[in-house]
């Protein structure tokens, strides 16, 4: 049976997820010697490294675990805290995934800690109900996603997980925690006001599925929207890898590409600036 603490974290946790809120779980999973918190005992923290809920000990184990935290919801990858007063962490090796840390607390007690990241999935978001956006929608499901459409309402010829009719709706809600991929495929049909909709919120990528020429001739009117021109610039237009891509689907193909890209080199980026 669960204790009240360890029910109040998984609310907190649940509470969380269902936000979108990034976090990381930190388990004690092993101690030596004389501490605090003892294995099984939890802590959620934060991306800033704020404890939302639990407790591991004093301010040794919480600076270390905060610091691991903060690095794990960053990077996405979990590691192992060991802290080792200073006369034993010459016997450690630091391998990978490891993070050792000195305790400085009187105790002298080891613990290692799993600290877990917990980050909200990609929301891919494409505008568009023509054939590009429908063969993008089919394949995206496969490479960890949410799918947000805008311009398809029919569930039963794509599977995604939020529907809107038209920008207007799309841009009344909440914004997410999670990092935002947007493709623009509306291929002539309401191509400004999709655009707009897209540029106007936080992103990683955007996307323009037409010539570099028609994305040109909006840039005008997107100004005239609010659009500033460093946002103007960001847009991949043409959209996609090239690939030499003719097909729907192997535009949608190269386009899936090129976001996979982007998403990796984001990744590689943050470890590096780690």
């Amino acid at each position: 049976m669960k204790s009240a603490a360890q029910r109040v974290i998984d609310r907190t946790q649940e509470q969380l997820r269902a936000d979108a809120v990034p976090h990381a779980v930190a388990t004690v999973v092993r101690t030596l010697s004389s501490t605090a918190a003892k294995p099984g005992m939890k802590a959620i923290v934060l991306a800033d490294g704020e404890f939302a809920e639990g407790w591991l000990g004093g301010g040794c184990v919480t600076s270390a675990v905060r610091k691991a935290a903060k690095k794990a919801i960053e990077t996405g990858e979990a590691t192992l805290v060991c802290l080792r007063p200073e006369e034993l962490l010459a016997d450690e090796t630091d391998a990978k995934m490891v993070t050792l840390a000195r305790n400085g607390c009187p105790s002298k007690g080891s613990m290692d800690i799993f600290v877990e990241p917990v980050v909200p999935l990609p929301e891919l978001v494409v505008y568009g109900e023509g054939p590009v956006a429908l063969a993008l929608l089919r394949i995206a499901r496969g490479f960890g996603f949410t799918l947000t459409v805008c311009g398809i309402l029919d569930a039963a010829i794509v599977d995604a997980d939020h529907h809107y009719a038209a920008p207007a709706d799309l841009d009344s809600q909440p914004s997410s925690n999670a990092a935002r991929y947007i493709v623009v495929a509306t291929q002539g049909a309401g191509d400004i006001a999709a655009l707009t909709s897209a540029l106007a919120t936080s992103h990683a990528y955007v996307a323009f599925v037409g010539s570099r020429r028609k994305f040109a001739a909006y840039a005008g009117k997107l100004t005239d929207a609010g659009i500033s021109e460093t946002s103007l610039a960001g847009v991949r237009s043409p959209a996609g890898l090239h690939i030499n891509a003719v097909t729907p689907e192997e535009i949608a193909l190269s386009i899936m590409a090129e976001i996979v890209q982007t998403r990796r080199a984001t990744r590689v980026s943050q470890k590096a600036d780690g």
